[in-house]
């Protein structure tokens, strides 16, 4: 069907096609096409999709993925009641060698003189919020597991475990409050495009480089730094400590991180995102296969919580050290 959209409604002819991941791209000439169905997106964030991606690639980003227009000009063609739009990439080699700190920091510089108004996809100064109804939610269903119990070995390892998530989420919450409160706003704290979740193959595929706006909020650049470190420590905890230095030296050669930024970076680690996926993703989930999966993650996630503890402290002093005067969290005995 994606062919057809391209044939039929942009006159594009693909040579080759390449599938990578879930998704399918189309060669012609040096570019590369996709197809994305937005059925259920609403028009206003599409659109702040589209001022975002402008904005990028005409600012000099060569790997960002640009809106195409249909023959008859218009973005969105509707083909069997399915809405979608076709992504434009120029090829370009992926390549592991550069230093992703590097790249990330170039990203967010470019960013942040983007002027068009972000609403939909907004996500600025509003962690907190997130947080606090996601675990609202949370403690809802922990709550009625409670008043009665259930066999099943999610349930009691979410049961057992909550109490302790919950302590950690409402400190998560308090940090971030109190940097809000506390910390002046620098010129390098302005919003900027980030990722909904950012990791090392966020951008780089096996074989060509592809920056998706699909992929983009507008938020503080601590949320991307936080969530690559996150997974950092996850891929590699035997030798997560060069890979984070080496990032973080990258990053601050072309952005300088505030005191504001250092504690906001902290205060999203704090934050068990980890935790909260896999139990939302379990009472999601129709596949018995795939709530097995979840079952032994949370449990790997529960029995290392000593060690994501050794980990925050560790990156505690690393920031400590950049801003000389970090907040404690004293449960952690820092």
């Amino acid at each position: 069907m994606s062919e057809d959209i391209l044939r039929n409604y942009f006159d594009i002819h693909p040579e080759t096609s390449r599938r990578i991941g879930d998704q399918m791209y189309y060669l012609v000439e040096g570019s590369v096409y996709s197809t994305v169905q937005v059925t259920q997106w609403q028009e206003e964030a599409l659109l702040e999709l589209y001022e975002m991606s402008e904005h990028m690639a005409k600012i000099g980003d060569k790997k960002v993925s640009t809106f195409v227009p249909a023959n008859d000009q218009k973005f969105l063609i509707t083909l069997n009641e399915q809405d979608y739009v076709v992504l434009h990439n120029h090829y370009v080699n992926s390549s592991n060698r550069k230093n992703r700190g590097r790249q990330l920091a170039r990203f967010h510089e470019r960013g942040r003189y983007l002027q068009s108004p972000i609403t939909q996809l907004n996500r600025e100064g509003q962690w907190k919020e997130f947080w606090i109804q996601r675990l609202e939610q949370m403690e809802k269903v922990w709550s009625g597991l409670v008043r009665e119990p259930s066999e099943e070995r999610f349930n009691q390892l979410f049961v057992e475990s909550f109490p302790y998530y919950l302590g950690i989420c409402e400190n998560a919450i308090q940090y971030v409050k109190d940097t809000e409160l506390d910390e002046s706003f620098g010129q390098s704290d302005q919003r900027t495009i980030c990722h909904q979740s950012f990791g090392e193959s966020t951008w780089d595929s096996s074989q060509i480089a592809i920056r998706n706006p699909f992929d983009w909020v507008v938020d503080h650049r601590a949320r991307d730094i936080a969530e690559w470190i996150r997974e950092c420590y996850f891929l590699h905890q035997r030798s997560y400590k060069p890979l984070i230095t080496k990032f973080l030296q990258g990053y601050q050669s072309i952005a300088p991180l505030s005191k504001f930024s250092w504690r906001m970076i902290y205060g999203r680690l704090l934050f068990p995102l980890p935790y909260f996926l896999s139990v939302e993703n379990y009472f999601l989930s129709p596949s018995e296969a795939s709530k097995k999966q979840l079952e032994e993650k949370l449990d790997r996630y529960i029995r290392n919580a000593q060690e994501y503890e050794v980990f925050l402290r560790e990156f505690f002093h690393l920031a400590n050290q950049q801003t000389g005067e970090m907040p404690p969290i004293e449960w952690l005995n820092i």
